[in-house]
C-alpha cells in the first residue's frame, strides 16, 4: 500500500487516517501530503509501532495519535502539537526544536535527546537517559516533565533546559523516584524533583538546593500546563516541596584538558 491508496476521511474538521496495515513510510508521506494541501489537524488511529511520526514537520499542526507510536516520534519537529493517547516508545522528541508532545501513558528511553526547544509532557513513567544532551539558547528553554518515575542517567550531559520529575503517577510504586547517575556530566540547565533524591543516585557534578521564589513561580506555570494536558490537580502537585539539582560547574571536565 502506498500513500495514494490510503483512505483518508474528515472527522470533526480533522484528517482521519487508519494506520492499520499501513507501512510507516506511507503513513508519514500521507501526513506530509495533506499538510501540503493545507490541512493542519490530524487523527491517527490504530497506530502500532509506526516510526518517525511528525519528524521534521514545522508550523501550527496538531496530531492526535491513538495507539502506540514507534521510535523517534517528533524528531527535529518545530511547532506541532502531538498528543499520544497511550504509551510511546524510545526517542520521543529527538532533537526537537519547538512545539509540544504530550504522552498520556509511559515513554521509553532517551526522550528529548539533544532537545533544544518546546515541551515534552509524560504523564507516567519514563525510561533511561531522559533529557540527555538537552540545551538552551537565550529564551529558548526546552522542558520535559515526567509525572511518574525515571530510570538511570536522568539529565545526563545536560547543557541547558529544565527537567521536572514528579514521581506521582507511576505504575511502579516500589521503585525509587529516579535511577542511578542522575545528572552525570551535567553542565547547564536545572533538574527539579518533587521530593529529595538519595545522594548516592546523584552524579558527582550536582548540587542540591531549594528553588528560589521566582523559580517556584516558574515551576508552577509549567506544572499547571502539564496538569491541563492530563486533567490533573496542579495544586496537589505543588503541595509538596521541590528540590533543585544543578551542576556545580559549567566545565565539570575542565581539569582533564591541558593548555
Amino acid at each position: 500500500m502506498n500513500a495514494r491508496s490510503i483512505k483518508i476521511t474528515k472527522e470533526n474538521g480533522a484528517v482521519s487516517i487508519d494506520a492499520e496495515h499501513i507501512y510507516y513510510r506511507d503513513l508519514n508521506r500521507a501526513i506530509r501530503d495533506e499538510i501540503g494541501n493545507g490541512e493542519t489537524s490530524f487523527r491517527l488511529k490504530n497506530v502500532n509501532g509506526h516510526r518517525y511520526i511528525a519528524d521534521g514537520i514545522c508550523g501550527d499542526v496538531s496530531i492526535d495519535v491513538f495507539g502506540v507510536p514507534g521510535q523517534d516520534l517528533g524528531a527535529f519537529m518545530s511547532g506541532p502539537t502531538v498528543r499520544i493517547h497511550n504509551n510511546a516508545q524510545d526517542g520521543v522528541g529527538n532533537t526537537m526544536d519547538a512545539g509540544k508532545i504530550a504522552v498520556s501513558g509511559m515513554a521509553g528511553d532517551v526522550c528529548g535527546y539533544a532537545m533544544r526547544g518546546g515541551k515534552i509532557h509524560i504523564m507516567r513513567d519514563a525510561g533511561y537517559r531522559i533529557g540527555i544532551h538537552m540545551k538552551e539558547y537565550y529564551d529558548r528553554i526546552p522542558v520535559i516533565i515526567v509525572g511518574g518515575k525515571a530510570g538511570d542517567f536522568f539529565g545526563e550531559y545536560m547543557a541547558g533546559g529544565r527537567l521536572i520529575l514528579l514521581g506521582m503517577y507511576s505504575l511502579y510504586q516500589e521503585r525509587s523516584i529516579v535511577g542511578n547517575f542522575m545528572g552525570t556530566g551535567m553542565h547547564g540547565g536545572a533538574i527539579y524533583v518533587r521530593g529529595k533524591v538519595d545522594g548516592h543516585r546523584l552524579g558527582k557534578e550536582l548540587i542540591e538546593t531549594k528553588p528560589s521564589e521566582s523559580e517556584l513561580r516558574y515551576l508552577e506555570e509549567l506544572v499547571f500546563d502539564f496538569a491541563r494536558d492530563f486533567d490533573l490537580d496542579a495544586n496537589e502537585i505543588m503541595a509538596e516541596p521541590f528540590f533543585k539539582y544543578a551542576p556545580k560547574s559549567h566545565r565539570p571536565y575542565g581539569n582533564l584538558y591541558a593548555y
